[in-house]
């Protein structure tokens, strides 16, 4: 059986195209591009012009794009940098968050909460999304820093963050110490505008691998003139802020990968009805599942469900065998036996979190994958209700 790839959330495939734009700088043209010499400058010209292709997909300066080694270094930079600014002036600061929030940034924030930071959780609806009110609810005058993921990694759900951009802008217009607004759009790239005068940010995140890319790199766009420390010291390199020599075969696969979303669009289309399709088939087809998160708000590869008397881990090991590739959840939490954190913002019991299984789409899915995924799933969750004694359950409860 040919193999089905489910797991784009996780990481994608890295591109031909990109690969191949990749290449000369993995053999030939290896200089440093600190070095002056015509080797060095070649790497140098090369790192310069994915800047610039970075830059234009993000309507912004070259001189405000950082390249990093991931999306969670980029984060770790935007928010520790922010708290160590204030925190060097022996500030006192409060940062907001949410509760669905990548490991990256919630791990982040509990860090400087340890040292004393004031840190708070927004909460979310049902759906998966967050109300701008409650934001603004939390907002207080000491308040730096407001961190909100673009889309969710777990459940797709797309906040509204051009109308928290919106919001953070007039409230700014009546303080002294401005709010600084940063995103994780690592999910959201392929498939959302990314403007950032449009959304409103000081600080974008992504991610190269989440794009087609190769794995080890990442950016973090750095509005001018915001003021931010270094969370790591040594050379000049990325405006100070990322000292160390460039990777520059993988910033300049970032760069191609960054380019070529425009043209993959008109995919995404297909792509949510084949999404729409697999969506539709389990909730009609599989008694006892619901989709966790927003229908309308939501990325168009995304399908999250929890199915009652299956257990998550299982139905991807399963899968697995059966040559399908899925997840529980985050790829950054999945060695750990927790529910997912997410799931339980959402309302969600911690055996229904459990529960849980994530399929995201990606552009060679076909119909013909989606179709041989609703049989062997529905076949599947049956199998384990069985092992389970779910039904057993179910006709024990109609009986009392």
């Amino acid at each position: 059986m040919k193999g089905i790839y489910l797991d784009h959330a996780a990481t994608t495939p890295i591109s031909k195209a990109v690969l191949d734009e990749m290449m000369p700088y993995l053999k030939g043209s290896y200089g440093n591009a600190s070095s002056i010499h015509a080797l060095g400058q070649t790497s140098r010209e090369a790192i310069d012009e994915s800047r610039e292709r970075v830059a234009r997909f993000l309507n912004c300066l070259p001189s405000e794009i950082v390249f990093t080694g991931s999306a969670t270094e980029s984060d770790n930079i935007a928010i520790l940098g922010i708290a160590d600014f204030f925190l060097k002036q022996g500030k006192r600061i409060h940062i907001i968050t949410s509760k669905i929030e990548h490991p990256a940034v919630l791990n982040t924030c509990e860090v400087l909460d340890k040292r004393g930071v004031e840190v708070d959780y927004c909460n979310v609806g049902k759906d998966g999304v967050i109300d701008v009110s409650d934001i603004e609810k939390l907002i207080k005058e000491n308040t730096v820093l407001v961190s909100i993921m673009y889309a969710n990694n777990e459940i797709g759900t797309i906040q509204p963050i051009i109308e928290i951009g919106k919001l953070i802008q007039r409230i700014n217009q009546t303080r002294e110490q401005k709010i600084c607004f940063h995103t994780d759009a690592v999910q959201a790239v392929n498939y959302l505008s990314c403007d950032v005068k449009e959304l409103g940010v000081d600080f974008l995140t992504l991610s190269a691998h989440k794009i087609y890319g190769p794995k080890g790199v990442g950016v973090l766009y750095t509005k001018q003139g915001t003021q931010i420390e270094p969370i790591v010291y040594g050379g000049h390199q990325e405006a100070k802020l990322r000292p160390g020599t460039e990777n520059t075969a993988n910033i300049v696969g970032l760069g191609r990968a960054i380019e070529d979303i425009s043209t993959h669009k008109h995919s995404t289309d297909v792509m949510e009805q084949l999404r729409d399709k697999l969506m539709d088939g389990i909730l009609n087809e599989i008694k006892h599942s619901r989709l966790n998160g927003s229908i309308d708000h939501r990325l168009p590869n995304n399908i999250n469900v929890s199915f009652d008397g299956a257990e998550g881990e299982a139905l991807v090991i399963a899968l697995d065998q059966k040559g399908i590739a899925t997840s529980t959840g985050s790829a950054c939490s999945s060695g750990s036996l927790d529910p997912s954190h997410v799931l339980l913002a959402l309302g969600l019991s911690h055996v229904q979190a459990h529960g849980s299984l994530r399929m995201t789409l990606g552009r060679q899915t076909t119909e013909k994958d989606i179709d041989k995924v609703l049989d062997v799933l529905t076949k599947i969750v049956k199998k384990l209700r069985t092992i389970s004694g779910y039904k057993k359950s179910l006709a024990s409860e109609r009986s009392e």
